[in-house]
């Protein structure tokens, strides 16, 4: 096993290192990170020239990209130029907003997939399975802001009518947190708390279809398998059956599928932010994006390129935990 991580550690290495090549000459030629302040005639030509310093925009694409590679290295993604702040810093301010949706979702995703997914396998062919089956096709198709935007006007919109008031509304459906929330983070929980229902039932919603679908076939699987129906002939209860025998097969590959998962979540979440107006890594990569802020581009490209690989990792190291039949040489 040591030896495999081991391999799999240089050969992600070496795919972050490609994809680091790859962003960055991407980057480069997708337009001059400077061409706004150029052409604005209030911005004095020592400015320009300070930016044009701090960019290494005076030096070589192959020098560039070596400097800034060696900052990475050492945790410095350079200076925001729209932000005019270290990236590092400004990463971890939205991340945070970003992680409290998506630890909620996949959370949330987890019970409801289990759950939907065994009971359509216990009632094969039956009405239920039917429902089940089919609202994680719908939830499949439909895209994220559709459906965002259907629970802003159709779900949030009557219930905030009838139930909330004027600047006070029972479902928020916008920002993260109120704008006069005070405190710190325990004071603020209960507001964090209402402002996470919409983004994170959205979220879920788009998640767990899939994870559900997957836990049925591997239910149904594991229910053919030899020792289940051994357990069934010695009388044991269904329960039983389906708790020590069923259960311990059909979770374990549904546990490294949402291994697997976990990192798109967090670009998946770019969507249901700009929805919701949050204020996390979709909205700040987003207006990065819109002013060539080269350094925060290149950030979010290769720390979601890690989370991706990382996961990956986990995911294979923990299907060879959970399953001691896997065999890693």
């Amino acid at each position: 096993m040591l030896r495999y991580v081991l391999r799999r550690i240089l050969a992600n290495a070496l795919n972050l290192a490609a994809i680091s090549v790859l962003a960055f000459w991407l980057v480069a030629i997708s337009g001059d990170p400077l061409a706004g302040l150029r052409l604005d005639p209030r911005i004095p030509k020592s400015t320009i020239e300070l930016r044009i310093h701090q960019l290494h925009l005076d030096k070589g694409l192959v020098e560039r990209y070596w400097i800034w590679l060696r900052g990475v290295l050492h945790g410095d993604f350079g200076v925001s130029t729209s932000l005019n702040q270290p990236v590092a810093a400004s990463f971890t301010a939205h991340f945070a907003v970003t992680l409290r949706m998506v630890i909620g979702a996949t959370l949330l995703s987890i019970v409801v997939a289990v759950v939907t997914g065994v009971v359509a396998a216990l009632r094969r062919g039956r009405l239920v399975d039917r429902g089940v089956t089919f609202s994680n096709f719908i939830f499949l198709a439909v895209p994220t802001f559709v459906l965002a935007l259907f629970l802003k006007l159709y779900v949030a919109g009557p219930i905030n009518t009838h139930f909330g008031s004027l600047g006070n509304p029972v479902l928020p459906v916008s920002l993260d947190q109120s704008p006069t929330q005070t405190g710190g983070f325990f004071q603020r929980l209960p507001d964090y708390a209402v402002h996470m229902i919409l983004p994170t039932i959205t979220l879920t919603l788009v998640t767990y279809a899939s994870w559900s679908l997957y836990q049925r076939s591997q239910v149904l699987e594991a229910l053919d398998m030899d020792h289940v129906r051994l357990a069934k002939s010695k009388g044991l209860s269904g329960r039983r059956v389906l708790t020590h025998h069923v259960l311990r097969n059909a979770l374990i590959p549904v546990v490294t599928v949402i291994a697997l998962d976990f990192a798109g979540l967090l670009g998946g979440a770019i969507i249901t932010e700009n929805v919701f107006s949050w204020n996390g890594l979709g909205s700040w990569f987003i207006d990065g994006v819109n002013a060539q802020d080269v350094n925060l581009t290149l950030a979010y490209v290769m720390i979601t390129a890690l989370f991706v690989v990382v996961f990956n990792l986990l995911a294979d190291v923990m299907y060879a935990v959970l399953d001691p039949r896997i065999k890693y040489d």
